[in-house]
């Protein structure tokens, strides 16, 4: 059940694996899978590749995860920062992103890059991240199998 309209609900991290189908019902959320249609265990297995990964828990209910790929030096990207819709704007987000940038400073990452949706720029901006230029590097092949 998700908390009411302005009640901030307590959660806490885990950087344990989550169960496989909460994951799938939690990815699910984002409509990202239209695209990738991965199962349960695909997904579970993208986040076990994973070089770090955190989960945010309302009770027993997994409401939130993000993850990052790194060299474990320079870079690292972060992936897949998923936030129930029931449980948006109530700090969850910004704590798995700390966590996720806390690690990164721990290993002295130099360059953070992730990917965002358009309308999510603000959000991640008040987290420190500066959107490239027009004319920055970036380019992508989408494989459909």
């Amino acid at each position: 059940m998700a908390a009411a309209k302005g009640e901030t609900v307590s959660i806490f991290l885990s950087n344990q694996l989550p169960d496989e189908y909460e994951y799938f019902e939690l990815f699910e959320t984002t409509g990202w899978n239209e695209d990738y249609g991965a199962n349960p265990g695909q997904l579970l297995e993208v986040v076990k590749r994973s070089t770090y990964h955190v989960s945010a828990y309302a009770g027993n209910r997994l409401i939130g995860f993000g993850r990052l790929l790194s060299d474990g030096l320079l870079h690292a990207v972060i992936f897949d920062v998923i936030i129930h819709p029931d449980y948006r704007g109530q700090g969850t987000g910004k704590a798995i992103m700390n966590d996720l940038i806390d690690k990164c400073r721990l290993w002295k990452i130099r360059d953070i890059q992730l990917f965002c949706a358009v309308d999510k720029v603000g959000f991640y901006e008040k987290c420190g991240f500066v959107p490239r230029p027009e004319n920055g590097p970036g380019m992508e092949i989408k494989i459909k199998y």
